[in-house]
């Protein structure tokens, strides 16, 4: 999604901070500043913790990308805060922003493992070529979704986006059949 996103701005990843390959830029006079952390994912909060101090960014600032599985495969969701749901590295970050919950999340959906695949192995698998369809068209959505963050604000965006978001899953099992 950091990729998708500097990529469609034209904001170069070309630095290296906090354990993070980060880069700023302006979209519409907001300053953005994004980074991809380098650790292992359950440690990430290691470099954004670090990141949101050096730079004083307010928590409510600040929006989080990560995976999940309880969304389907390529589904989106805009959320202001919240708990990490047992996702270790959303549980990394909480505590590396001592406790708070109080920043916005991007979570992008993978689906469940089939049948009795070990979550970790699914994780750690490349995505066949259906999934990789669905994320693909997930990032271009993440993109207009965040450029509207940036110029609307987390409560408008999120509130549009979710909202053409809700049924897409089931749009796509009608493709399908």
């Amino acid at each position: 999604m950091i990729d998708a996103f500097a990529d469609s701005h034209g904001i170069p990843m070309d630095r290296v901070h906090c354990k993070a390959i980060f880069g700023q830029g302006l979209i519409g006079g907001v300053p953005i500043f994004l980074a991809k952390p380098q650790t292992y994912m359950n440690l990430i909060g290691e470099s954004a913790g670090p990141l949101a101090a050096y730079y004083k960014l307010p928590l409510n600032r600040v929006v989080v990308f990560f995976d999940d599985m309880d969304l389907p495969c390529g589904v989106l969701r805009l959320c202001d805060k919240g708990g990490h749901g047992g996702h270790k590295g959303l549980k990394s970050v909480i505590y590396h922003y001592r406790g708070n919950r109080e920043f916005a999340r991007l979570r992008i959906g993978i689906g469940r493992p089939p049948g009795q695949m070990d979550p970790k192995a699914f994780l750690l698998q490349k995505f066949n070529a259906t999934a990789r369809e669905r994320i693909d068209v997930a990032l271009k959505e993440g993109v207009g979704a965040l450029t509207l963050l940036a110029s609307k604000g987390l409560t408008e965006s999120a509130r549009n986006f979710n909202r053409e978001q809700k049924y897409k899953h089931i749009r796509m099992q009608t493709l399908e059949t």
